[in-house]
């Protein structure tokens, strides 16, 4: 956002709001950035045969990891699921590259 508001002219004692400054730029929210490049990276991983390194350790964990006390850590696949669910996408449009890829786009405005 710094970058953004110094291509505006803007700094924070302006009190502009960061949409506004978005708006007016053309960038859209990194949040939905961040999913939509998650996504991409699960699409890819989806994609691969079974017998390949990268689909076995992304994929499938192993369950009898003794984790530590208090809230459990995300992991990358819950994220991803929440992603999905989030975003009303089943993981099977995945296996075809270009509805995956219109499915998971994030239009700048």
């Amino acid at each position: 956002m710094r970058m953004l508001r110094w291509f505006c002219g803007h700094t924070r004692r302006d009190r502009v709001r960061n949409e506004v400054i978005r708006d007016r730029v053309g960038v859209a929210p990194i949040e939905e950035k961040l999913t939509q490049h998650r996504l991409r990276w699960f699409g890819y991983v989806q994609r691969r045969p079974p017998e390949v390194p990268v689909r076995n350790r992304v994929l499938e964990r192993v369950d009898n990891v003794k984790r530590g006390r208090g809230r459990p850590k995300l992991t990358w696949d819950e994220s991803v699921k929440r992603d999905l669910k989030d975003w009303n996408i089943s993981k099977e449009i995945a296996l075809d590259r270009g509805a995956w890829r219109l499915a998971i786009n994030v239009p700048e405005p």
